[in-house]
């Protein structure tokens, strides 16, 4: 029979089962909704509806890199136990490969891409969730891409078994260059370690600054210091922000008598060439995120109680 692509939609809003699922579970049930609903709780595919409401600020960042393009994405879950999973974490790499390879415009358009035989990330996901039993959530992502012409290399870097991840693009000479590979390697673990919001000071908005300078002016005159000097006491104190929140300008981590700039400048002094960080994007699992309030074993915990 034929079924209505709005009741498909209906379906699959109230249940949070895939799109074919749906379509399978109206025509077995002869369209009916209700029907349908416990065709797919009776398959546990109806799972995901029941865990949207949870909270999921666990989870793991992967990249994929290929010639010219890498991407980096956060997907989470409720509990680091299923974080830690191999079938959780290729889960996430398969993702990333697919972002890299069709590169979406945004998490919505990714959703709809066809993943593993055609099937779209958005069923895979509702069918892991299904399978995990907690929410999954595809959180984010960020594609970079070599402009064309331009010589560069994009080198991930994935620390602490997936909980913070950085692609990072740096511009002056090609893959084939092992020095300059090493050098974006140290750019992105520099990038993992300290968290940089800028490349350099340019980057810095107009508006963060002078709020920046106010807090510092009031600080200022809160300390008694005399109203001629306070701008000159806010400008340095900017210095003190820039070092510590544009990368170029921070003391590098494996040597913190030297600043990153000083490593981009010599090696464009070896190259001969312009040497410099284009793009970067830090992902930390669960930033921003509300947390469980409680862990995994508090739940059982709790079940068992109440049974």
């Amino acid at each position: 029979m034929q079924i209505p692509a709005e009741l498909v939609r209906e379906l699959r809003e109230k249940t949070g089962a895939g799109m074919m699922d749906c379509k399978k579970a109206l025509t077995e049930s002869g369209g009916s909704l209700e029907a349908a609903v416990d065709v797919l709780r009776k398959k546990g595919l109806a799972a995901a509806a029941k865990k949207a409401s949870r909270i999921a600020s666990e989870g793991v960042v992967a990249a994929h890199v290929a010639p010219g393009s890498a991407a980096l994405v956060e997907v989470n879950c409720e509990t680091d136990f299923v974080a830690k999973t191999e079938d959780f974490q290729e889960f996430v790499r398969r993702i990333a490969a697919t972002v890299n390879g069709k590169d979406p415009k945004d998490v919505s358009d990714a959703l709809l891409l066809p993943g593993d035989g055609g099937v779209s990330l958005a069923d895979m996901l509702n069918e892991k969730v299904a399978k995990i039993g907690e929410k999954i959530s595809f959180r984010r992502f960020t594609r970079l891409a070599l402009p064309a012409g331009v010589r560069g290399v994009t080198v991930p870097y994935i620390h602490a078994g997936g909980k913070i991840g950085v692609l990072v693009e740096l511009l002056g000479a090609g893959a084939d260059d092992v020095e300059f590979g090493a050098l974006a390697k140290d750019m992105a673990m520099q990038i993992a370690a300290a968290n940089p919001l800028y490349v350099s000071r340019e980057e810095v908005p107009a508006e963060a600054i002078e709020r920046e300078k106010a807090i510092y002016r009031e600080q200022a005159l809160a300390a008694g210091k005399p109203e001629k000097i306070l701008n000159r006491i806010a400008e340095g104190k900017l210095e003190k922000y820039y070092a510590d929140f544009c990368l170029v300008e921070q003391a590098f981590i494996k040597d913190p008598d030297r600043r990153v700039k000083d490593l981009l400048d010599e090696m464009a002094g070896k190259r001969g060439v312009d040497v410099r960080v284009g793009r970067f994007s830090r992902f930390q699992v669960g930033e921003g995120l509300a947390k469980r309030p409680d862990d995994l074993a508090a739940e059982v915990a709790k079940q068992l109680e109440r049974g």
